[in-house]
């Protein structure tokens, strides 16, 4: 099993850095022969880096993270969010998404954090967790800005408690699932419980049975929201005007950003394939218009939990020719089209905050 451990990134990837000092900085503890593979990971990996952050064209710098050793298979597995027919999803829930600004009158950069209804980054570690992970930080942030009370909440709940016999997302647990089942599920059992009484274990890639009961809740939902498919001007009024978002992209080549304004995905046949958390937007001077995204994987990769994803207006779409590596339900078409940077405008949603 590949340990990995939270801490920091290395603050300079220098030409004397090599897999020795990597293994020393991250606590990692292998077999000789586990070693050598890993290290073959690491090196080819590490060339790319150097490579890569010489480009002078560039507009994001990557670097080492706990995931520099690890295999294809295992980030993919760690991504853990499986996408197939959207129109098989129940949306029990969906409340219609009202627009209340123009384009022309939103601010120039919104930030959510700095609103202070953003909990600290969290990792879903070896569990493909993700959609459990962006439905619970979403929520969080809605509460907050709807009640004034920043609460971390359960994540585990929605794995534990979320049946998926339609496949919607995957099988459910750390085999993926997606925010539109967990909001469904959230608002039938009466409310979301806070971390607290309810903790993360799956961190090693563990599923386990729904608590008998369910803590007391703490944020409860009336529904859900769900944006028109591939629309930048929604997505960006709605963060804008209303929270933060629950969306879908394609993360395959993230594994080695760093910081910057990214730009790496495959548009022509995007893979949506993780759930994240759209918490803004701005504006580099240098590296132009961006999106602010919240990922799971802790506080150690990229900037600080986050990355920034290129943003246009003009939109740059492709096919997705793995529907089935993505976020809806067995049975679904054998292509989808997605737009955006890594597929971010496709398939986005947002809890409707039901207070007492």
């Amino acid at each position: 099993m590949l340990v990995l451990v939270v801490v920091a990134v290395s603050a300079q990837l220098d030409d004397s850095y090599d897999f020795n000092q990597y293994v020393a900085e991250y606590n990692k503890v292998y077999s000789l022969e586990e070693f050598n593979m890993r290290k073959g990971i690491f090196d080819t990996k590490v060339a790319a880096i150097r490579k890569h952050n010489k480009d002078t064209t560039k507009t994001w710098k990557e670097g080492v993270n706990k995931y520099t050793d690890a295999t294809d298979e295992e980030f993919k597995a760690l991504r853990g969010y499986n996408r197939a027919a959207r129109s098989a999803i129940t949306g029990r829930s969906i409340v219609p998404h009202q627009s209340t600004m123009k384009i022309s009158a939103l601010p120039d950069s919104v930030d959510w954090r700095l609103k202070k209804v953003v909990t600290p980054p969290k990792d879903q570690a070896q569990c493909g967790s993700c959609w459990s992970f962006a439905t619970a930080e979403t929520l969080e942030s809605h509460w907050a800005i709807a009640t004034g009370n920043l609460t971390v909440l359960s994540e585990q709940q929605i794995l534990d408690c979320t049946p998926n016999p339609q496949h919607c997302g995957g099988t459910g647990g750390c085999e993926g699932g997606t925010a539109e089942l967990a909001y469904d599920r959230i608002k039938e059992l009466g409310g979301l419980t806070s971390e607290k009484l309810y903790p993360y274990v799956s961190g090693r890639g563990s599923d386990y049975k729904c608590k008998d009961p369910i803590p007391a809740p703490v944020a409860k939902i009336s529904g859900y929201t769900k944006l028109p498919e591939n629309e930048y001007d929604a997505l960006l009024e709605a963060v804008a005007t209303v929270g933060p978002i629950a969306i879908s992209v394609d993360a395959a080549s993230w594994g080695g950003y760093s910081s910057g304004v990214f730009h790496g995905c495959n548009q022509k046949n995007p893979d949506i394939d993780h759930a994240v958390v759209l918490v803004g937007y701005g504006t580099d001077t240098k590296l132009g218009d961006y999106w602010i995204v919240r990922n799971s994987w802790g506080a150690s990769w990229g900037e600080k939990g986050y990355i920034r994803l290129k943003r246009s207006a003009t939109k740059e779409c492709g096919v997705d020719i793995h529907p089935d590596d993505g976020s809806g339900c067995t049975g679904g078409p054998a292509n989808v089209t997605v737009c955006g940077t890594c597929g971010i405008l496709y398939d986005t949603c947002y809890p409707i905050v039901q207070k007492e």
